[in-house]
């Protein structure tokens, strides 16, 4: 009962392989994973003919989702344009975390509920944030890069400090960010948190010390971030804030990149201003290859996988297409980001 036409191509209203009639289309404007089963296994039983594309353009998504019921979307932006081309959608599902890819206020106005799956990466990103933390405080990219060279040389890397006793800065309290304070408790570093919108109740049991933006910059010898990127926190670590951090520090981003200044995180690295950088996300993705980042010796720089395990994506996408197939059956979804438009 399922059936998948190819990228960027709209389906006629042919009968599924079974010979039973397509009830929903549903369309993928974009996927990094190796097939599209999870997907088809969850809806196959409601009639789906699923859609698939690897859509680059504004244009490509219009083509692939026209007549569509769902949208099923990864990494693809879409804009007002597009969300008001929507016109039988009843859901946006992404397959992440964060939904600043998709003009949510476009959506809300067109009455289509968009939703996210918060919680099936949790291990998988603070496992990557603890060992960027980790290969930088120990150099252990350096090093490697260096016997391969064949200098086999322990006083080049006589700057390394142990964690124990250094503080580890999390900007932002979620449960990403709880899982790693978990993990870093046991390597003795203490625990500094900013994010205003946690209360006591949240933080008590994880041996944290909440405090300002400015004491977090300042007294860190780690900063990993762990906040959405939002209109409140693009380029919420600019120059101003590199400034205030320790010459010595290092930060960590698996959030998005749009959070810090590159220019400015570029600047402070080449400066000696800041001890090191690694980062999983940028603002543009891959980064053109006269990134002033790519050429610093302090940066490790991953491909935004930081979310990937075997185990991780088919649970992305088995909870990303139940969200799907719940707003197809008239059911509320477990996770919806503008949850006024289900009051409608």
């Amino acid at each position: 009962m399922f059936t998948c036409t190819p990228t960027c191509t709209t389906p006629s209203s042919s009968p599924t392989a079974d010979g039973n009639a397509v009830k929903f289309v549903v369309a993928v404007t974009d996927y990094v994973f190796p097939s599209l089963e999870p997907e088809q296994r969850v809806l196959a039983p409601l009639g789906v003919e699923l859609r698939p594309g690897q859509c680059r353009s504004e244009e490509e998504i219009i083509e692939l989702t026209q007549g569509a019921d769902a949208v099923l979307n990864c990494y693809a932006k879409m804009p007002a344009r597009v969300i008001e081309k929507l016109n039988r959608c009843k859901v946006i599902a992404r397959y992440g975390i964060g939904v600043d890819n998709v003009d949510l206020v476009a959506a809300t106005r067109a009455g289509i509920v968009v939703t996210n799956v918060p919680d099936y990466c949790v291990d998988e990103v603070s496992d990557h944030a603890l060992a960027l933390i980790l290969a930088l405080a120990r150099q252990i990219v350096l090093a490697d890069a260096a016997v391969r060279e064949g200098r086999w040389d322990v006083v080049a890397h006589a700057g390394i400090q142990r964690l124990r006793g250094q503080t580890l800065g999390l900007l932002g309290f979620g449960k990403i960010a709880k899982a790693l304070a978990a993990k870093a408790k046991p390597l003795g570093m203490r625990l500094l948190i900013y994010d205003p919108y946690v209360d006591s109740e949240v933080t008590s049991g994880y041996g944290v010390q909440v405090v300002n933006l400015e004491l977090l910059l300042a007294e860190s010898d780690v900063i990993s971030i762990h906040v959405p990127l939002s209109a409140q926190t693009r380029g919420l670590i600019g120059e101003r804030e590199l400034a205030r951090m320790k010459p010595t520090a290092f930060l960590i981003n698996t959030s998005r990149g749009g959070i810090v200044d590159e220019q400015a995180l570029a600047g402070a690295l080449a400066a000696g201003r800041l001890g090191g950088a690694a980062l999983d996300v940028l603002s543009v993705e891959p980064p053109p290859l006269d990134h002033p980042l790519r050429k610093l010796p302090n940066v490790i720089l991953t491909p935004h996988l930081a979310f990937y395990s075997r185990e991780s994506v088919v649970e992305l996408q088995t909870k990303a297409a139940e969200e799907v197939a719940r707003a197809l059956k008239g059911e509320p979804p477990r996770s919806p980001v503008n949850p006024e438009v289900l009051a409608r």
